[in-house]
């Protein structure tokens, strides 16, 4: 879907405001978990169809640069609501776990993307999965699998939920200095059930920022 052009330099004036408000605890309630779900697990293999994060089309939608390693695989195996603003929503949803994961690509939660798809709770739980990685010296490589989501609008048109799955069988944690894979045991904690309210962007046309992150680790309704 195109859409509208949020400039960089906007968005970066917006992310020194937010950084002012927004620390990034653990005790973050809009989520129940303390890590990007299921992150670095090791056997589910992902659809031949499904949308990449590869793709130059979503390296910079909206003008903000969302492109990630090749190693880093961000896939969203899902169909789009015809209703356009849940479609719109749906787009920013995956825009904005593409810049959760920029962040830990770059080593930094300052970067304009995150502040261009996330406000708010959304933007504390963001910082809360970068620092983790950042204190622990890693990143991430491999495959992450979002599946079976759906989309809920509120009455007042200016919220949407959209929620669904999240396969890290094969997305793994990487130690930055040595380059090394660290695989666990493939198991439920693979397996991860999200809930984002996506708010509409104040002075955006169709843009949507996630706005708080509800998690149901160990999601059996995800195997």
């Amino acid at each position: 879907m195109k859409r509208r052009s949020l400039p960089v330099a906007a968005a970066l004036a917006a992310s020194a405001a937010l950084l002012l408000t927004a620390c990034g605890g653990g005790d973050d309630t809009s989520s129940d978990n303390d890590k990007i779900a299921g992150a670095d697990q090791g056997s589910a293999t992902p659809s031949e169809t499904a949308e990449s994060s590869a793709a130059p089309a979503e390296d910079k939608p909206d003008g903000v640069d969302l492109s990630l390693p090749k190693d880093m695989n961000l896939v969203f195996d899902w169909d789009k609501p015809k209703d356009k603003n849940e479609a719109a929503a749906m787009d920013d949803a995956a825009n904005y776990v593409r810049a959760i994961y920029r962040g830990v690509d770059k080593r930094t939660t300052r970067d304009a993307s995150l502040a261009a798809y996330a406000t708010g709770d959304g933007l504390k739980y963001a910082h809360t999965q970068i620092e983790a990685r950042l204190e622990g010296d890693w990143t991430s490589t491999g495959t992450r699998r979002h599946y079976q989501a759906t989309t809920r609008s509120a009455p007042n048109g200016n919220s949407v939920e959209v929620a669904f799955c999240v396969d890290s069988s094969k997305f793994y944690s990487k130690e930055v200095k040595t380059g090394k894979v660290l695989k666990g045991t493939p198991s439920i904690t693979d397996f991860d059930y999200f809930k984002i309210i996506m708010s509409k962007y104040p002075t955006g046309d169709g843009m949507w920022q996630a706005s708080k992150v509800f998690v149901e680790t160990k999601a059996a309704k995800c195997q």
